[in-house]
């Protein structure tokens, strides 16, 4: 999990706007497995160790189901530590009998696909070895193939599906974006992340310290895709954790040099992307 601790820079959690946040624990508790550590009437922050959140929902007072064909969030995903805890999901899956919208082998991964109550996506996943990883050419060899379930549960040795393990982390975050080549601007030009999979003109991965990729950027929803309105289901924030102040500052300092707006935010800055997505940069 070297991937997401210091000196990485990556996306440590993130923030959902929902419209119904009792169904929302409902889903996120009892079929994902986090664990609710603090709650209000309209707020829920949520954890896989006890301790620390990672996902944090939101009831919003006049909320507007999901919109179509604008920018936002096309899934997060949620990072187990190993392959048996996958397995484990995978059983608690067929038993809750909790329908999956894909399952798929990425190569350097294996994942699994659900949508919560709102449709946001959501993504279940384990990483396989760094040192299986195929890399040419700067770029990490990525795919879409059949995942092999049985496979994956004949490592579950009996085990029982007890909620997320502590090991579990936010592994990635995946974008609807208008613009492809004015995102990889304003996140590897401007935050410092680095290009390591393209799929062809619609869709790329960045990464920070080798990942093969802590975001996905798409125009899937089309190029020149608005943003949803604010009140809308979805996407509120999401949050990239720096390894210093040093590299912080030095972020800001460029994306200030491509025209982006910094803002200071609860002792933390804030920045819209070019496709209206809101990020704290936090160390």
């Amino acid at each position: 999990m070297h991937f997401h601790t210091h000196p990485t820079m990556y996306v440590r959690d993130i923030q959902l706007k929902v419209s119904n946040l009792s169904k929302s624990i409902e889903f996120y508790k009892n079929i994902v497995g986090f664990n609710v550590i603090r709650q209000d009437k309209k707020i829920a922050h949520l954890s896989a160790n006890g301790k620390t959140s990672i996902l944090t929902i939101e009831q919003l007072d006049e909320v507007e189901p999901k919109q179509l064909r604008t920018t936002g969030l096309y899934h997060f995903a949620i990072l187990l530590p190993s392959r048996k805890e996958l397995a484990k999901f995978i059983h608690h899956l067929m038993n809750t009998r909790y329908t999956l919208q894909g399952a798929s082998d990425h190569i350097v991964s294996e994942a699994l696909y659900l949508v919560d109550p709102d449709g946001n996506g959501v993504e279940v996943y384990c990483d396989r070895s760094a040192s299986e990883w195929k890399w040419s050419h700067g770029e990490v060899l990525m795919a879409t193939d059949r995942l092999d379930i049985e496979d994956i549960l004949s490592e579950r040795n009996g085990e029982e599906w007890s909620g997320l393990s502590n090991g579990t982390v936010m592994g990635h975050i995946h974008l609807h974006v208008s613009d492809l080549k004015e995102s990889e601007t304003f996140y590897c030009n401007g935050l410092g992340f680095e290009v390591v999979c393209c799929y062809g003109t619609q869709a790329l991965f960045v990464s920070s310290n080798g990942y093969h990729h802590h975001i996905g950027l798409n125009t899937w929803n089309g190029v020149g895709a608005p943003p949803p309105s604010h009140n809308s289901v979805g996407l509120e924030h999401f949050t990239i954790s720096f390894p210093s102040e040093e590299n912080r500052q030095a972020s800001i300092e460029r994306l200030h040099k491509l025209g982006a707006s910094v803002e200071t935010e609860d002792d933390n800055y804030t920045v819209i992307d070019p496709s209206g997505n809101k990020l704290l940069l936090t160390i």
